[in-house]
């Protein structure tokens, strides 16, 4: 199989969010992440093999520093609006590092949550980082951009209670926990925004313990100690 100068164009041009907007799609790398997209109820485009193209073309197009043996260009999934259930969904305020989102994709994915919204500002899901450290849960969570406000609003309005993760919370391995609802992550730094606290039921924190002198967790370590906690009651 050869590839054409206007592929390789196309393929590299993938690694910017407004190609990937403008083309709806986006590449994954790796034999396992090939084949999770091939499993998936994704659309893959096209399949490139480094033996078939050679070294040079595959480097070309590959986004990572040691181009892989294979890659997949893959359509975007077409996202309709999630209606709140009665399971665990995640509410994520202002995650903007990659590697980050693309662990909490995988924390989702093995915490069975339904779920997981993004707010506007958010790093996009179909960033390379988050793909690659999403180690293919990408293509077995939800995922969708909304406001998280309003969603917070929506899930209260159903009679669902949400939660969030904050510093002056209450004790998380205290506290009463559902078995179901919306839980809110915050920003690296800032954590959740005070028009989306406000929409809060729960405050929860995640308590230090010892002599500690950590000011917070990562968001992603966070993120797995609240969904364990969660799914432990």
């Amino acid at each position: 199989m050869s590839i054409t100068q206007a592929e390789i164009k196309q393929i590299r041009s993938l690694r910017e969010k407004k190609f990937r907007d403008a083309y709806g799609q986006f590449v994954v790398e790796g034999e396992k992440m090939v084949q999770e997209a091939l499993s998936s109820g994704f659309e893959v485009v096209k399949v490139v093999w480094r033996e078939e193209i050679g070294e040079a073309a595959m480097a070309r197009i590959s986004q990572l520093s040691t181009p892989s043996p294979v890659l997949a260009v893959v359509s975007r999934p077409k996202t309709s609006g999630i209606t709140p259930g009665e399971g665990l969904y995640l509410g994520l305020d202002g995650v903007r590092d990659p590697g980050n989102l693309g662990t909490i994709l995988r924390l989702a994915d093995w915490f069975g949550v339904e779920a997981v919204f993004l707010s506007e500002d958010c790093v996009e899901e179909f960033n390379p980082k988050t793909i690659q450290s999403s180690m293919g849960s990408i293509f077995r969570v939800q995922v969708e951009k909304t406001d998280l406000a309003a969603l917070c609003r929506r899930f209260r309005e159903a009679g669902k209670p949400v939660w969030g993760t904050f510093l002056d919370g209450r004790d998380i391995y205290r506290e009463p926990l559902s078995p179901g609802g919306l839980v809110l992550m915050g920003n690296e730094s800032a954590g959740i925004r005070p028009e989306v606290a406000a929409e809060v039921d729960g405050r929860l924190l995640i308590p230090s313990f010892g002599r500690s002198g950590a000011e917070s967790l990562n968001v992603a370590a966070a993120t797995a100690v609240t969904l364990s906690e969660f799914r432990r009651r």
